[in-house]
């Protein structure tokens, strides 16, 4: 290894250790809220659990964790500015399950450009950034991935969305169903939902287990619902949701309007089925017209080629 490199290195190590002692210690020189106000309310028996007392821990990676810690929320703070785009991820989280916040995701973000970075940097130290000249075009490289690393992380948000959405419209038939049994013999809209939460496990139950969760808090069944139906990505669970509130406000008779919602998410998973058959079928004609048919044609045709220039003069 080049001095250069070497030095290179050094700086780095040594710029990164400044940057997690300045950010540390601006970090401890101003007072937050929840430092003046815990004092007050410690005595308070509903105390949230975030203003209770940390207990203090000797392991070396909590003395880590609160050395890099600040630097690594700076870090996402500047991202976040920079990127933009926090309803967006906020609607996305919410449609995915998450129970991380924006600021945690972009926390996340961070950690994984660092990740790709070190990464890149590692192995530009193994091989290429050690021939002469390199370093400063490996140096783009390493930034570049840290980039590819942030937009991966977010990537994988919109697959956890999709995949979390397959699940419940996976799921959305037998609840459905069970929601319309719970009411038909005689249970009140939260009842039923209490029976299916308690009864099923799942990515809608768990839907459905935070609306039962804001009625018991106060929140009219009817607005849970209605917030059901706004953070919700699929329209089908939308016009459920709000059918069951209108329902509810309005005093229709439930069973008739689960009824009909029921068989309006079975018409629905029927034509899902059909589409999703349909686009497996011309995915399936991909190695029988580029594979298949080319080989069969070859087998058909090189006998009689190699005929006829066997007969040729």
């Amino acid at each position: 290894m080049t001095t250069l490199l070497w030095g290179a290195a050094l700086g780095a190590v040594f710029g990164l250790g400044l940057i997690m002692v300045l950010g540390r210690l601006s970090a401890t020189r101003r007072p937050t809220l929840e430092s003046r106000v815990a004092p007050y309310i410690r005595d308070v028996p509903t105390m949230s659990q975030s203003w209770r007392a940390v207990t203090p821990s000797d392991l070396p990676s909590s003395a880590f964790m609160a050395l890099a810690t600040p630097a690594l929320q700076s870090a996402a703070d500047r991202l976040e500015r920079i990127l933009g785009g926090r309803e967006s991820i906020r609607r996305r989280l919410e449609r995915a399950g998450a129970r991380q916040g924006v600021e945690d995701f972009r926390l996340s973000q961070v950690v994984w450009g660092l990740a790709g970075f070190a990464i890149a940097f590692m192995v530009g130290i193994v091989g290429p950034a050690r021939e002469p000249g390199r370093a400063l075009s490996w140096l783009l490289v390493c930034m570049a991935s840290a980039a590819v690393a942030i937009l991966l992380r977010d990537n994988m948000l919109s697959r956890q969305v999709n995949k979390h959405e397959e699940q419940i419209l996976a799921e959305f038939p037998a609840v459905a169903d069970l929601l319309t049994l719970s009411v038909a013999a005689g249970e009140g809209p939260v009842a039923a939902l209490a029976r299916v939460v308690s009864s099923c496990r799942g990515a809608l139950p768990d839907e459905l287990a935070r609306v039962l969760a804001e009625s018991r808090t106060g929140v009219p069944v009817t607005r849970a619902l209605d917030s059901l139906a706004s953070r919700s990505g699929l329209a089908i669970v939308a016009r459920f949701a709000e059918g069951f509130a209108v329902a509810i406000e309005r005093g229709t008779p439930l069973v008739d309007v689960l009824t009909a919602q029921t068989g309006d998410v079975r018409e629905a998973s029927k034509r899902s089925l059909i589409e999703d058959g349909a686009r497996k079928e011309v995915a399936m004609m991909v190695p029988v017209v580029f594979l298949i048919m080319p080989v069969t044609l070859l087998f058909a045709f090189f006998p009689g080629v190699v005929g006829l220039n066997l007969l040729a003069p």
